[in-house]
């Protein structure tokens, strides 16, 4: 595969394993010849990480209109700044979270909408869908035992706001023509041999 100039993203809830297969993809990348790189969203950026902070501080009560509004301005900085010039210099650029999630997290689960979703970012991002898009699927139970760590303000938004993000995830790829759903509740190996597998049809 070329991955060269390529844009992969891995979303999907929090807990499926996206940030561990981001790095197992990065490392392939890498030893097939391309040079891969990650920003953070929302982050990357001097404004980006300022706006996170805000995003994820859980003493900020910020409702569904809001929220979407920062991500995507983070979003717009961080294309701006870091997503695009990394792609102009053929470099492949492997992403733990893009649009897909604030259609799930805002405009699903935060009823804002995900078609209002898209169409803001129409408005705002040069490029709103990536080469290959995957969702790592996963029931909320079993991303919960994962997360054994301090939780930020999205993650604890409950139980029942978080099967809706797991619902809005597998909507979009419903919608989206070139979103993939892997089941995230298998093993690291087998998720990631499932990740290059699609990955090799999106963009062999």
């Amino acid at each position: 595969m070329d991955f060269k100039g390529k844009f992969i993203v891995l979303d999907g809830p929090d807990g499926c394993g996206k940030s561990t297969q981001a790095q197992i993809l990065r490392d392939y990348i890498s030893a097939n010849g391309a040079e891969a790189v990650s920003f953070r969203d929302p982050g990357g950026t001097h404004v980006g990480e300022k706006i996170r902070e805000i995003l994820l501080d859980p003493e900020n009560h910020i409702n569904s209109q809001a929220e979407m509004l920062l991500y995507m301005a983070s979003r717009a900085q961080l294309w701006s700044d870091c997503i695009s010039p990394a792609l102009s210099e053929g470099k492949c650029v492997v992403m733990d979270r893009w649009l897909s999630a604030t259609c799930a997290y805002q405009g699903y689960a935060g009823n804002f909408g995900m078609q209002k979703v898209i169409t803001l970012a129409e408005n705002c991002l040069e490029r709103l869908w990536p080469d290959a898009l995957i969702i790592l699927d996963i029931d909320t139970e079993t991303a919960l035992a994962r997360m054994d760590r301090e939780l930020d303000r999205m993650e604890l938004k409950g139980q029942q706001y978080h099967e809706k993000v797991r619902e809005g995830f597998l909507k979009l790829s419903e919608i989206i023509e070139n979103i993939d759903v892997t089941d995230a509740t298998k093993s690291i190996e087998d998720v990631s041999n499932s990740v290059l597998e699609i990955i090799n049809k999106r963009i062999a």
